[in-house]
C-alpha cells in the first residue's frame, strides 16, 4: 500500500507499508484491513474524506467475484466513509501506458494524474443546468476523456422548455412512454464508462437523477457528484468532486 500526495500534477510518495492479509479473501477481513490503513491516513493528511482522498485497488482485488467486490467496497464505505476503487486489468493497463509514454514511469499512479478516465458518462438536470453540465463536460473532454452520453447538448428546438429535451443527435418521441427509452439508452452507457459525473450546482440532485443513481449501485459503478450532493436520503459509496 502506497500513499501518495498529488498536488499541481506532480505526486509525492508519502509512505509505503505492506499490509499482511490472511488466506481468506473474505469481505470482512479485507475490509477490516483497509479499513485499518485507512484510519492511518490521519497521521500524513490533516483531512481524510470522500472529497480529498482516493483510494485505488489493483493486484489480489482484481480476482474477486463481482459479489464480494460489492460488499468489500460497500463494507470500507460504511467504515471509513470512502469509496474503494477496484481498478479493472484493462484501466490499470491503460494507465501504466500513459504513465510510460508522458515521463518513462512505471508507475501506475503516474499515469492516472494525467489521465484517470478513458471515458465517462455525465449526469444532472439538463432542464435547470445545462450550462454547468457543458462546462464539466468541456473539462472531462479537455483532459482526453470520451464523454460516451451526452454525444451533444445541443437541444432540439422542438424539446427546448419542455420536461423532457431532446439533443440533436436524438429522434422524437413516439409518446410520452417513449421517455423511457431516451432514458434506458442513456443509463445504458453506463456500464461502458470509467465513471459516472453527477453534475449537481449547489448540491441538489433532482428526482432524475436520483432514479439514475439506483441503476448506477446496482451495476457497481463508481459515482463522482461535482459537489456534496444534498436531498439523497440513502448514502451510498461515491466521492465527490473532479479535482480531488
Amino acid at each position: 500500500m502506497s500513499v501518495y500526495r498529488s498536488q499541481s500534477g506532480e505526486l509525492k510518495l508519502l509512505k509505503r507499508e505492506q499490509l499482511a492479509f490472511e488466506d481468506s479473501r473474505a469481505p470482512e477481513a479485507l475490509a477490516d484491513s483497509v479499513g485499518e490503513f485507512c484510519a492511518g491516513l490521519a497521521e500524513v493528511s490533516e483531512v481524510v474524506d470522500n472529497k480529498t482522498t482516493r483510494l485505488y485497488a489493483t493486484g489480489a482485488f482484481q480476482q474477486l467475484p463481482q459479489p464480494e467486490a460489492a460488499a468489500l467496497v460497500n463494507s470500507v464505505y460504511v467504515d471509513t466513509g470512502l469509496y474503494f476503487n477496484i481498478v479493472g486489468p484493462e484501466l490499470e493497463q491503460f494507465y501504466l501506458e500513459t504513465g510510460m509514454s508522458a515521463c518513462g514511469s512505471d508507475d501506475m499512479m503516474e499515469g492516472l494524474i494525467r489521465r484517470e478516465f478513458r471515458n465517462a458518462v455525465v449526469c444532472g438536470s439538463f432542464q435547470q443546468s445545462l450550462g454547468y453540465i457543458e462546462d464539466t463536460i468541456a473539462h472531462l473532454r479537455e483532459s482526453g476523456t470520451v464523454v460516451l452520453s451526452p454525444r451533444s447538448t445541443r437541444i432540439k428546438p422542438e424539446t427546448a422548455g419542455t420536461d423532457f429535451i431532446l439533443f440533436d443527435y436524438q429522434d422524437l418521441l413516439k409518446n410520452d412512454r417513449d421517455t423511457w427509452r431516451h432514458k434506458y439508452v442513456h443509463m445504458d452507457s453506463f456500464r461502458q464508462a470509467d465513471a459516472i459525473v453527477v453534475c449537481n450546482p449547489g448540491g441538489h440532485v433532482g428526482k432524475g437523477t436520483i432514479f439514475e443513481l439506483g441503476f448506477m449501485s446496482a451495476i457497481s459503478k463508481r459515482v463522482i457528484f461535482t459537489e456534496e450532493p444534498l436531498g439523497v436520503s440513502v448514502s451510498f459509496p461515491c466521492e465527490v468532486g473532479l479535482e480531488a
